[in-house]
């Protein structure tokens, strides 16, 4: 038997080269096809980096909680549970930082290739089970995404900012106000203002 040749120095190995694991997907073998057949699934997976809309969003990398049951029906896989995610943004009326988070519920059909299901629905009505796999991570972005507020705010009654000094209005007092001046006197205003301190220096005044 001849034998081995050593590897080259700098060459990668096959499992080197194989594609990092998708930890989004999960193997369904072990649930099987028979209809009624259960199957328990937890994990806390890293969020990707394009969760989010304009002003709130998951931050990427966040640990996303998923507490799911995997049930085999005639027309594919029924996925049923809770999907629990922090969300970090900014207040659409006063500009504070926002931290919270979403604990939501789902419920999802992936349908078998060639099921009737599958057969009569749009592409992109029906998620599909990809040979003996899922990928749960189109799912859950979905999820929350179309769950986060386009306007979020920091407390439900949130005052905003003053218009003319840009503090926030919670912060101020009851009484805050700023007083209006009519922009046509505003110059005239400016010189009374200054009068005092133009003829300090004056020399003729010593």
């Amino acid at each position: 038997m001849p034998a081995a040749q050593p590897s080259r120095p700098g060459a990668a190995s096959p499992d080197a080269r194989r594609p990092a694991a998708n930890p989004w997907s999960v193997d369904l073998r072990e649930l099987g096809r028979r209809p009624g057949s259960m199957q328990e699934l937890e994990r806390t997976l890293p969020a990707p980096a394009d969760w989010r809309v304009e002003l709130i969003g998951v931050p990427a990398g966040a640990e996303v909680r998923l507490r799911l049951r995997l049930e085999s029906v005639m027309e594919g896989v029924l996925v049923t549970g809770e999907v629990d995610v922090p969300v970090t943004g900014s207040c659409a009326r006063c500009l504070e930082p926002i931290e919270d988070g979403l604990e939501l519920d789902v419920q999802e059909l992936f349908a078998y290739e060639g099921s009737t299901t599958e057969a009569t629905s749009e592409e992109d009505e029906v998620r599909r089970v990809e040979g003996d796999h899922i990928d749960l991570e189109p799912m859950v972005r979905d999820l929350v995404v179309l769950s986060l507020p386009l306007a979020p705010t920091c407390t439900e009654d949130c005052a905003g900012l003053c218009v003319d000094c840009g503090q926030r209005l919670d912060d101020l007092p009851a009484d805050h106000t700023h007083e209006q001046l009519d922009p046509r006197w505003a110059g005239l205003a400016a010189r009374f203002t200054a009068a005092p301190n133009a003829g300090a220096d004056d020399p003729e005044e010593n």
